[in-house]
């Protein structure tokens, strides 16, 4: 019968992945939550408040589709409210022309569906239209009430 852990097994945990993430600097991805299970010997609620530890310190963030990453310093507002911002940063009025998709993707640095979603959600909330073939326009100017 396998010996039980000792209380805080966790902490142990998350002072060496804060190492392992400190170590390799500039990697995308940290291993599977199962990778770690085996490599610690632990279960995955272990590994998870292990995690969520230092995800409160600002040393990791969870990446859905992707996994656990290191933290990014830069921004960490929602892809809404970055690309709702994008209409004042590029100083677009009513009846201009909006970023495509591509462009959109490449900007933010996420994958189609999820710049889909969002576009879909401000023509719901009436700050895009979309004219067939013509791409999307901007129909009204961003209000604190508009936003996601």
């Amino acid at each position: 019968m396998p010996q039980a852990s000792p209380r805080g097994t966790y902490l142990v945990i998350a002072e060496a992945l804060r190492a392992e993430v400190q170590e390799r600097e500039g990697t995308d991805a940290l291993p599977s939550e199962a990778e770690l299970m085996r490599s610690h010997g632990v279960g995955r609620n272990t590994i998870r408040r292990a995690l969520k530890v230092l995800e409160a310190d600002g040393v990791v963030e969870s990446a859905p589709g992707i996994g656990w990453r290191p933290a990014r310093g830069g921004d960490r507002r929602s892809l809404a409210e970055r690309m709702t911002d994008v209409i004042a940063e590029e100083s677009l009025a009513v009846g201009d022309a909006y970023p495509s998709e591509a462009k959109l993707c490449e900007r933010f640095g996420a994958s189609r569906t999820a710049v889909r979603r969002v576009l879909a959600q401000m023509e719901g909330n009436g700050l895009l239209t979309t004219v067939h073939g013509k791409g999307r326009t901007v129909r009204a100017l961003p209000t604190p009430t508009t936003r996601p």
